[in-house]
C-alpha cells in the first residue's frame, strides 16, 4: 500500500485504510440486516461512485434484497456544481417497498434532497440514507442519514469507488487531497 498517490494533476494520502473501509461496511450491513429483519429491502445505488461499495456492502447483507441503479451528476473536478442533472432515472418499481438508498458521499446534501424528492411521488413504504462517507460540515439540508460508514471534514477524497474527473476510484484505500 502506497501512502501517497498521484490522481491527474493532484496528489492524495491515504486517509482511510482497506480495513477500516472493510470493518465500518460491516458493521452498517449489520446495522441493516438488523433493522430490515423480515423485510425485503430494494437497495437504490447512485452511479458512479457507490458501485464498490454498493458491491461491498450487499455481500454483507444477509436478506432477501434487490438492487437497482441510479445516476445523477453534480460534481465537476474537485466541486460540486450545485447543479442536479438525472443521466440514468429510477428503472424498477418501488410502489409499497422499502428503499435504502446507497450513496457514496453525501457532502452538500442537495443530491441527496434532490432524490428523496424525486422518489417519494413512487409511494415507497420507507426511504432511508446509507452513505460510504458524510460530511457534516459541508451539509446544506437537514438530512436524516440513518446509515453511515464514516464522517469526515471537508476535505476531497478519492478511492474505494470515489473519483477525481473519473479516475481515481480504483482503489482499495481512500486517500484525501494534500
Amino acid at each position: 500500500m502506497s501512502n501517497t498517490i498521484q490522481v491527474k494533476d493532484k496528489r492524495f494520502a491515504v486517509s482511510i485504510s482497506e480495513a477500516e473501509i472493510r470493518a465500518e461496511v460491516k458493521r452498517v450491513a449489520d446495522e441493516i440486516n438488523r433493522d430490515y429483519a423480515g423485510q425485503n429491502p430494494i437497495f437504490l445505488a447512485v452511479l458512479n461512485g457507490s458501485f464498490i461499495f454498493a458491491a461491498d456492502l450487499l455481500r454483507e447483507v444477509t436478506l432477501p434484497c434487490e438492487i437497482s441503479f441510479v445516476r445523477l451528476a453534480s460534481y465537476q473536478g474537485v466541486s460540486t456544481t450545485g447543479e442536479i442533472r438525472e443521466i440514468m432515472g429510477l428503472s424498477t418499481d418501488i410502489t409499497g417497498r422499502p428503499v435504502i438508498i446507497v450513496e457514496d458521499i453525501v457532502d452538500t446534501g442537495l443530491t441527496m434532497a434532490h432524490m428523496l424528492e424525486t422518489l417519494k411521488p413512487h409511494n415507497p413504504s420507507s426511504i432511508d440514507i446509507c452513505t460510504l462517507l458524510l460530511k457534516p460540515g459541508k451539509l446544506q439540508v437537514d438530512l436524516d442519514v440513518r446509515y453511515c460508514c464514516k464522517q469526515i471534514p471537508d476535505d476531497f477524497v478519492v478511492g474505494y469507488g470515489l473519483d477525481y474527473d473519473g479516475f481515481g476510484r480504483n482503489t482499495k484505500d481512500i486517500y484525501t487531497l494534500i
